[in-house]
């Protein structure tokens, strides 16, 4: 999801891959303070968990919330044993004692010793993955957190350098094994940590923008599919740039042609692409600096067939409309508009009303390519508020294809956390 603004929903942000959201129970500081949470006690270095919470672990997912934890670890953060309150063993988990989730499961295998050789291991089987990407691109993620079996951790690699996010306090005393098996795996030149999210917090860790390892230059550029832009990982958005709609950009690039439009551009990774076969291509967006980058990307690429154009999406589309202009392809990825179940039912009314807008100024037979990063809009509801906007428009449109998450963003089946990005292709059939 891009963090392009130019969007109505006020509740805008960056595309994920989702960061851990905790519940709004204000009791999650308890055990930090020294208080005890329902009958639970503290010792040793072992967490003891209920049933619930076991039989959680025992389906494959990996939080445990501190409601389901019957003894507290004495540690202040690390990694600590978990077993069932009839003395079960479940592995080692992360534990975060200020977190609502507790516990961060890892390794089911009690036996195994959680050490520089385990996260050697696990990291190696996460770069293994991606392999198929690097004739391609030379900027993707390299561990996607709890979708690699490896919660709270973010590794994006941009070219010569990796981006990281430590997102819980039991990651964070893992720290110098994560660092120096990323150094030998990779041979990078820089590694920089992104922990400017506000989840760190709620972990009690500060947020900053550290430099951890060599050097990390203020923009990388990236290569992908044959296109070229320019990633920020000290001040970007996300890590630096918006790497999981890499394919969905290469997609929509194969199938465009005539006049192309890109709404909520920001910096221009779909136009790009579109501008590999569109006779011209429009990137609108709100912002004026985001557009700028827009015009050196183009120039970059030796492309003149795109111009930028300054506005609320919302309302341009609406008065292209008034004005009979119309695209025969559209690519609309707005940000986030919800980001917290409350926020579902507006944002519903956002994604409908510009889906709704880009089909009617869509051409007869053109193609338009929507999205949505929202983890809380499921792909059941994103393809009924896609019906509600089809029925509106009074046109007829054709499924071509439903798009997910890349194989460097794996969403896992019984961590829906792990899930958040969905697209559609749509063919306009009058």
């Amino acid at each position: 999801m891009r963090s392009r603004s130019g969007s109505r929903p006020s509740d805008r942000g960056g595309r994920g891959p989702r960061e851990p959201r905790h519940s709004q129970d204000t009791a999650a500081p308890r055990a930090a303070r020294g208080e005890r949470h329902h009958a639970a006690t503290t010792g040793g270095e072992t967490a003891v968990v209920n049933r619930r919470g076991a039989q959680r672990v025992r389906r494959g997912h990996p939080w445990v919330f501190r409601s389901d934890i019957e003894r507290f670890p004495a540690l202040p953060a690390g990694v600590v044993r978990v077993e069932e309150s009839n003395g079960a063993p479940l592995g080692w988990a992360q534990w975060s004692p200020a977190s609502e989730i507790a516990l961060r499961h890892i390794e089911r295998d009690s036996t195994r010793v959680v050490d520089a050789g385990w996260w050697h291991a696990r990291l190696t089987a996460a770069l293994r993955r991606r392999e198929s990407l690097a004739p391609h691109a030379n900027a993707y993620r390299l561990v996607h957190g709890e979708g690699d079996g490896l919660p709270s951790l973010v590794v994006d690699r941009y070219d010569e350098w990796l981006v990281v996010q430590l997102l819980s306090a039991g990651l964070e005393t893992q720290r110098e094994h994560i660092l120096a098996s990323l150094r030998e795996l990779t041979g990078c030149r820089g590694i920089l940590a992104r922990n400017d999210v506000a989840s760190r917090e709620r972990e009690g860790l500060p947020r900053n923008v550290e430099l951890l390892y060599g050097e990390v230059p203020r923009t990388v550029e990236v290569l992908e599919h044959g296109v070229r832009y320019l990633a920020a990982p000290w001040d970007g958005q996300k890590t630096g740039a918006f790497l999981d709609q890499r394919e969905n950009r290469v997609l929509v690039g194969q199938v465009a042609r005539g006049r192309a439009l890109d709404c909520f551009a920001y910096h221009g990774s779909f136009a790009l692409h579109l501008a590999q076969r569109a006779d011209h291509v429009t990137a609108l967006d709100i912002s004026a600096p985001a557009l700028a980058r827009v015009a050196e990307h183009a120039a970059r690429n030796n492309l003149q067939n795109i111009d930028a154009v300054e506005g609320d999406a919302f309302d341009v589309l609406r008065a292209w409309h008034r004005e009979g202009r119309q695209f025969d392809t559209i690519v609309v990825d707005p940000p986030a508009f919800a980001k917290s179940r409350a926020a579902l039912d507006g944002a519903l009314r956002g994604y409908k009303d510009i889906n709704l807008q880009a089909m009617k100024v869509l051409a007869p037979g053109g193609t338009l390519f929507t999205a949505s990063c929202s983890h809380h809009l499921s792909r059941g509801l994103f393809f009924e508020m896609l019906q509600e906007a089809v029925g509106d428009s009074g046109r007829r449109f054709a499924l071509r294809a439903f798009t997910g998450q890349p194989v460097d963003h794996p969403e896992i089946i019984g961590i829906p956390e792990t899930g958040y990005l969905k697209g559609a292709v749509l063919e306009s059939m009058d």
